[in-house]
């Protein structure tokens, strides 16, 4: 049966933390996967779109659109490179950076709720054997 396998309660798990998420983001103003492009900016402002996406591991499209809705909430700007005509930067509005560390705060709480029951070697070994899948 399905909801024997590992992957059915990962991606339950998944699902539920996703959602949790989301509803933590709202306030914000944004949607669940907005952050992981913003922080994307918090590291390096001033990225072209090509460079997101490489990051991100997304198709160009989901890019665009996710773009499109920070612009118009007033949280990222485009404009060209100046030493490059085709190419577009992506910056961080004023708006933007200040999303930094409320964005951070419920990622490091999410962690804890996730890893609440668990001891530290617990926790050592599940963020260990996380990481060691191949994705």
């Amino acid at each position: 049966m399905l909801e024997e396998t590992l992957t059915y309660a990962l991606i339950k798990v998944m699902k539920a933390h996703r959602n949790q998420l989301a509803a933590e983001l709202g306030p914000l103003g944004l949607h669940a996967g907005q952050e992981l492009l913003l922080n994307q900016l918090w590291r390096q402002d001033g990225l072209c779109q090509g460079e997101l996406i490489t990051r991100l591991g997304v198709e160009p499209p989901t890019v665009t659109k996710t773009l499109q809705r920070l612009e118009r909430a007033g949280l990222v700007r485009r404009a060209p490179d100046p030493g490059r005509a085709r190419v577009t930067r992506v910056y961080l509005t004023d708006a933007g950076k200040a999303l930094q560390k409320p964005v951070e705060d419920i990622w490091k709480r999410l962690d804890e709720e996730l890893l609440r029951g668990f001891d530290a070697d617990e926790r050592t070994l599940l963020a260990r054997l996380v990481r060691a899948i191949p994705h």
